[in-house]
């Protein structure tokens, strides 16, 4: 006999678990979807399951109450912690917006555990209660990929963006936190004059179109009276060196800022240009024009591409490699944009 499926707890539900654990674009892109477990859950405390590098980001966000960063461990024994706390906290529904091994496996080892008393768990785990098929998740674009998710839990996700009806991310809780804040002022950082961002680095090298491709980039930008300005992780501030070796009238803050400054200054640039990147998408969804580079070898625009926000543009520059990629074609589609 086929199990009943339960039913969605909603504004009933008091204790709520989300899980999401990385990378940065991924991350900024689910928060449409938290947005929208928050707005269904109002009375419930919601606790999100993470990992390091985005606590700050979680404690701040205003769809979450309580923030666990221990979402990843790497020894058996605090794995099983994880587990036990999750199954003594007692959640009302998991919605697993991560759906890869590892927190599938989280579903698996509690129904194991504990003699599948496990909570309502909306995810790709198999034989959860709220299943959504995995082989779809990696043919969809993160926004409407959870958008489906939730809808299989019941939800209604809506949104205001070119994807109609998806959970799209809003950024506007962040200017209202920091808005008046010096610390996220252009001014604070020294620009006072129009700036375009660059984004050169990436996670992974082989990410990146080239750093001496970025450098004509910087100099054409600053050729228009526009200040070319660098970000990134301190990880890549030998790129920002070279850049500034070849353009001088380039100012890197490659290292300097964090999240919510980049949101910041992101949404009074003229335009923000970079590879397939955390930053770009943090960048474009906090109002940025942007232009990013793809190399399709590596990643598909269609499921990976940076979405706007506020009618801006986002253009794709794509090339099957980096190599591919020429700078005329770059150049054109700083040209092209509005504004």
């Amino acid at each position: 006999m086929k199990a009943k499926v339960p039913e969605n707890p909603r504004k009933n539900a008091q204790r709520v678990l989300v899980i999401k654990l990385s990378a940065l674009g991924d991350f900024v892109l689910s928060l449409g979807a938290m947005r929208v477990i928050r707005e269904s859950h109002p009375s419930a405390v919601i606790t999100l399951l993470t990992t390091k590098p985005f606590e700050t980001l979680a404690q701040k966000c205003p769809y979450i109450d309580v923030v666990d960063a221990d979402g990843r461990p790497r020894k058996f024994t605090d794995t099983v912690n994880l587990l036990r706390r999750i199954h003594k906290s007692n959640y009302d529904i998991v919605y697993d917006l991560m759906g890869n091994k590892r927190t599938c496996s989280y579903f698996q080892a509690l129904k194991w555990m504990f003699l599948r008393r496990t909570p309502i768990w909306n995810g790709t785990a198999k034989g959860c209660a709220f299943y959504y098929p995995n082989e779809l998740r990696v043919k969809t674009h993160t926004i409407e990929r959870l958008c489906e998710q939730l809808e299989c839990a019941g939800l209604i996700p809506q949104g205001t963006s070119e994807t109609g009806d998806a959970p799209f991310p809003d950024f506007s809780w962040v200017h209202e936190e920091f808005g008046h804040s010096s610390e996220h002022q252009p001014e604070y950082f020294g620009l006072t004059h129009p700036y375009a961002i660059i984004i050169p680095g990436a996670s992974g090298r082989h990410k990146c179109w080239s750093t001496e491709n970025y450098a004509e980039v910087a100099k054409s930008i600053a050729d228009k009276g526009v200040l070319p300005v660098l970000i990134g992780s301190s990880l890549e501030i030998d790129i920002g060196q070279k850049i500034l070796s070849f353009e001088p009238r380039t100012k890197s803050l490659i290292g300097k800022t964090n999240l919510f400054q980049i949101v910041s200054l992101a949404n009074r640039a003229k335009f923000v240009i970079g590879n397939d990147t955390g930053p770009m998408h943090l960048s474009t969804l906090a109002g940025a024009s942007g232009i990013v580079l793809f190399a399709t070898n590596f990643s598909n625009p269609e499921i990976h591409a940076p979405r706007s926000a506020k009618g801006k543009n986002v253009k794709i520059v794509q090339a099957f490699s980096f190599e591919d990629i020429k700078i005329q074609e770059v150049l054109e589609a700083i040209r092209s944009l509005d504004g």
